[in-house]
């Protein structure tokens, strides 16, 4: 397969380099703005004209959708531009999360999220050419849909705990068992599958493996029917012998664990900015070693925690800021048109007041947002401050939506309007991607308040 580097997205994102000056985060430069307004024509022309059918019908066409934001660059922004990416720095990944926040949806952004930051990550750092040749240059063009098979029906936030095995025999592992809360499960064409691979310590037996999705004993056993994210195909998988050579191994046996923690910073991020969610945890405290027994046992429970919701990915749980100011506007025009007793829903105190106090929050999020996004690009630990904004982000999306929703009266109990959609979407915000209690332990930890065991 000829690779795509140095197409003309590939000089696109060396213009952008070229040009970037002063503060680098999300939406600060004429670069980010350029790449949003490209990203935003096809939104409105692709994507939003068709999201009440997919949510009806319980799926998107995941191959059609792809391969326009690939040919378009946007499922590469980070990656080397060896393999068909930009190679931009993760600010310009911030910038087009947040504007997937324009989609009238949750579920198509998190699936996009799961592409383009959640299967692909460890497979571009550890992975051999051979590997990302195969697999990671087909997915940033969009002509793959990639999966990520982390958890399991028994081990969500006990990852440690997953069961599926890939023993190796000969040059070939052989899989079984199976995974639950698979985005994008049924349209896959491969799976970074996370698999027990000796009988050693629990988090250094596991090891990342490509694994083609058309291969004999995979079974894809149903299609999860679920609360929101609707327009996003989530899927549990069964594994029954399966086949694969052990040179679709990710980097080295065993380290598969570690390879995944090292992006859940940039998960979380994500998650903030376009409605997703899930982080890096690239140093773990201050002064601790990855490795450093005690302290990485802490790391791998917070983490991981419910990240089986991270898939449904939750990373899970779209599109906080962008969304939130949506519903905001949208609710403000409503209600000023709509009126009760003789006069605007607007004009009440309490409407209006609650509308500027939700208003405020967010904008002061969009700051903790950018703040962890510069920390990061400029190469700083930003597990505190990510942890904080996943939080936030959750909480607030609830509030935004419940309190916008009352506004609407009865209209915001049908499906016709926004802000239910949402209202339901969003609920994983504060789930999926480190649960809202993994995200406060995490932050204790980092305020050493945590009680030792």
């Amino acid at each position: 397969m000829a690779l795509h580097g140095g197409g003309r997205w590939a000089r696109l994102g060396s213009a952008l380099r070229g040009r970037s000056s002063g503060p680098r985060y999300a939406g600060d430069t004429p670069q980010h703005r350029d790449l949003r307004e490209a990203l935003r024509k096809i939104i409105d022309k692709e994507i939003n004209p068709f999201v009440d059918k997919w949510e009806e019908e319980g799926q998107f066409p995941a191959h059609k959708v792809f391969k326009i934001l690939g040919q378009a660059g946007f499922l590469g922004v980070d990656k080397p531009t060896e393999y068909g990416g930009m190679g931009l720095d993760f600010s310009y990944n911030i910038a087009v999360a947040e504007e997937l926040g324009n989609i009238r949806c949750g579920g198509i952004p998190m699936a996009i999220g799961v592409q383009a930051g959640m299967a692909t990550p460890a497979l571009t750092r550890f992975g051999s050419h051979e590997l990302k040749k195969q697999f990671l240059v087909p997915t940033i063009a969009g002509d793959f849909v990639a999966c990520l098979g982390i958890s399991e029906a028994g081990a969500g936030s006990d990852v440690a705990n997953i069961k599926t095995t890939a023993v190796r025999k000969g040059d070939e592992y052989v899989i079984n068992g199976g995974k639950m809360w698979i985005t994008s499960g049924s349209q896959a064409d491969w799976m970074c599958l996370l698999a027990n691979t000796s009988e050693g310590p629990p988090h250094q037996n596991k090891s990342l493996i490509c694994l083609p999705m058309n291969l004999p004993g995979i079974h894809v056993a149903k299609k999860i029917d679920k609360l929101g994210m609707r327009s996003s195909d989530t899927a549990q998988i069964f594994f029954e012998d399966v086949r694969v050579p052990c040179k679709n191994l990710i980097g080295e046996e065993g380290n598969g664990f570690t390879y995944q923690m090292l992006q859940f910073q940039e998960e979380r991020l994500w998650g903030v900015a376009s409605g997703k969610s899930s982080f890096v945890l690239l140093q773990g405290h201050r002064g601790h070693s990855l490795h450093d027994s005690q302290h990485f046992s802490f790391l791998v429970l917070a983490v991981w925690q419910f990240q089986g919701s991270s898939e449904i990915d939750v990373f899970k749980v779209q599109g906080a800021l962008i969304p939130m100011e949506t519903v905001i506007q949208e609710t403000i025009a409503y209600t000023r048109q709509r009126k009760v007793f003789g006069q605007p829903v607007l004009h009440n105190q309490t409407v209006h007041f609650r509308l500027a106090e939700l208003a405020t929050e967010m904008e002061l999020l969009r700051s903790l947002l950018h703040r962890a996004v510069a920390l990061y690009v400029e190469g700083n630990d930003v597990t505190k401050f990510a942890s904080m904004a996943k939080l936030k982000a959750g909480r607030l999306t609830r509030e935004v939506t419940d309190s916008c929703l009352q506004f609407w009266g009865g209209m915001g109990f049908t499906s016709e309007v926004l802000v239910s959609r949402l209202y339901r979407d969003f609920r994983l915000m504060s789930i999926g991607g480190g649960s809202d209690e993994t995200m406060l332990s995490i932050i204790c930890k980092y305020m050493d308040i945590l009680p030792r065991k």
